[in-house]
């Protein structure tokens, strides 16, 4: 029995050895198939190839004549239908008014679906343009005063409410975003043909809201971003008018409505930015902020000043702390982090712009070095290499404004050596297409040359007209200094380039010019210092030995 019994498990082995075998047989048969090359079919002898395939180019020509073209000539067509409508529906009756406009959308609008059986993406442009159309003769029906047949600005805005909202379900629905952005493109845009109120604000701020659906729910781009930037350019518009916004109302109400329109618009961009940042490019997400940070700031600022130009830092300290904020939420969604790092940046850079409304002369270039030297420090926390380097800019800012100022200056000067130095040390700096080593080696040149500019500005402000190269000279010898305490071989060579435009002046200027002693003094202490720093060198390398 116990024969049999190992007889049958020696079968039940090879068995499963056999069933391995074939199933290893299987796979490599099917990875061979994956990998090997299709052949190339060869013409027999006597007969004509056939020809290969070329990868078609795009034509300039071709790609202006079909997308270019037809998107313009939509615009066109539909500016001047709403001419029309303005200039001449005033001589129609009620009813005439109304059907008219309605009459020509709708019959844009059918002629487009029709054109999209043969070619759709035309066909749907032009019916986006009946859309557009359709919704600027509702926009009319209360604003124009050619057409005006609703008095009531309440149902006026239910009655554009419910047609962005419809322009959006039939967008979504067909999934086409050329039909939204035409419709809400030109919507938005034929409401600059008039006079802008708050009406007209109310109005392009809907529309705006239904292009953010668009980017919250489908995540297209090109929609939400032409709406962003007509949204703005209808407050661009309203600024160089402020008459026509609440006639008859004191200025600080229509500055208040104004900024509550700007910040109703940066917070409705940002927060469908923020919804899902993930799933939006990089790119696409950092124009967004920038774009939006330009409008909010630029229109921001313009109109405070016009009205009133003491609470301009205060606005602007609003903006930079939004932007925090901004960081901090788009952190929490973990949003690509280039995202979190713009926000930093722009808040940086806020409240480097907000300085000069409140500081001036020495407070100002002291406010500017603060700045540079909390976003640098803080940048390491973060580890975000673009509010370094907005940090060092502002800096240099200080240091350039530092040129012009007289009392104080030793003292700014001395806090921009040790601001450059302190930015500088520490932290990761990273650069899109450079390699961290390349990157960090270009930050840390970037900011000894600062660190060495300054201690140039220090000595020389310290020293009498004639003694001007040695205080370069000096100056060389204390960023040399620095170089060998915080042991960083730039700082070392900003020191070695000081020293050379020293000897420089020092030949082709001080020689001829100074006085016998002055000239005693500077070449006496020039060899003590050179040998001072020789002797350094030699001391290092007999370490290293």
């Amino acid at each position: 029995m116990s024969d049999e019994g190992d007889g049958q498990d020696l079968r039940d082995t090879v068995k499963r050895l056999e069933a391995t075998v074939a199933a290893l047989e299987t796979r490599l048969a099917s990875l061979e198939s994956r990998e090997a090359p299709h052949p190339v079919a060869m013409p027999a002898v006597g007969t004509v190839a056939a020809p290969v395939a070329v990868p078609e180019q795009r034509d300039l020509e071709a790609h202006v004549g079909t997308y270019w073209l037809s998107r313009l000539g939509i615009v066109a067509l539909i500016i001047g239908i709403a001419y029309l409508i303005t200039y001449h529906f005033g001589e129609l009756g009620v009813l005439a008014r109304v059907g008219a406009g309605y009459l020509l959308s709708a019959g844009l609008g059918a002629f487009g679906l029709w054109l999209a059986r043969r070619n759709p993406l035309f066909g749907r442009i032009v019916f986006g343009g009946g859309l557009a159309l359709a919704y600027f003769v509702t926009y009319a029906l209360h604003f124009i005063p050619a057409v005006r047949v609703i008095d009531s600005e309440v149902l006026a805005l239910v009655l554009l409410a419910g047609f962005v909202v419809a322009i959006v379900t039939i967008a979504h629905r067909m999934q086409s975003e050329t039909v939204a952005g035409i419709a809400l493109f030109l919507g938005l845009h034929t409401g600059m043909l008039s006079d802008i109120t708050a009406f007209t604000l109310l109005s392009t701020t809907m529309l705006a809201a239904g292009a953010l659906f668009f980017l919250v729910r489908n995540r297209w781009v090109i929609v939400p971003l032409s709406s962003l930037v007509a949204v703005y350019s209808t407050h661009v518009v309203w600024a160089v008018r402020t008459g026509h916004m609440a006639p008859g109302a004191p200025e600080d109400d229509r500055l208040l409505l104004s900024l509550g329109f700007l910040a109703l618009y940066f917070l409705l961009f940002s927060v469908a930015l923020l919804v899902r940042p993930r799933d939006l490019p990089v790119r696409a997400s950092l124009t967004f902020t920038l774009l939006n940070w330009v409008g909010l700031t630029s229109l921001g600022a313009y109109e405070v000043s016009q009205e009133q130009d003491s609470h301009l830092f205060g606005f602007l300290l609003v903006v930079a702390l939004a932007h925090g904020a901004g960081a901090v939420v788009s952190r929490l969604q973990r949003a690509p982090t280039a995202l979190t790092h713009a926000y930093l940046a722009l808040t940086a850079v806020t409240l480097a712009l907000a300085m000069p409304a409140r500081y001036d002369d020495v407070a100002l270039v002291a406010a500017w070095t603060v700045t540079g030297l909390v976003a640098g420090l803080a940048a390491r926390g973060v580890e975000s290499p673009v509010l370094r380097g907005v940090g060092v800019l502002i800096l240099y800012v200080a240091l350039g404004a530092c040129e012009w100022e007289t009392p104080g200056r030793l003292t700014l000067l001395i806090g921009l050596v040790v601001a450059f130095v302190l930015v500088e040390r520490g932290g990761t700096v990273r650069v899109a297409g450079l390699p961290e080593t390349e990157a960090r080696t270009a930050f840390t040149a970037i900011c000894a040359a600062g660190a060495g500019l300054a201690l140039v500005a220090l000595v020389g402000a310290r020293m009498p007209d004639g003694l001007v190269t040695l205080g370069w000279v000096i100056a060389a010898f204390l960023l040399f200094g620095v170089g060998f305490a915080v042991r960083e071989r730039w700082y070392r060579l900003a020191a070695l380039a000081v020293l050379g435009l020293a000897l420089g002046r020092l030949v082709l200027v001080d020689v001829a010019k100074l006085p016998p002693d002055q000239r005693v003094v500077t070449f006496i202490l020039l060899g003590v210092m050179l040998l001072l720093v020789s002797y350094t060198y030699t001391r290092l390398r007999d370490r290293r030995g």
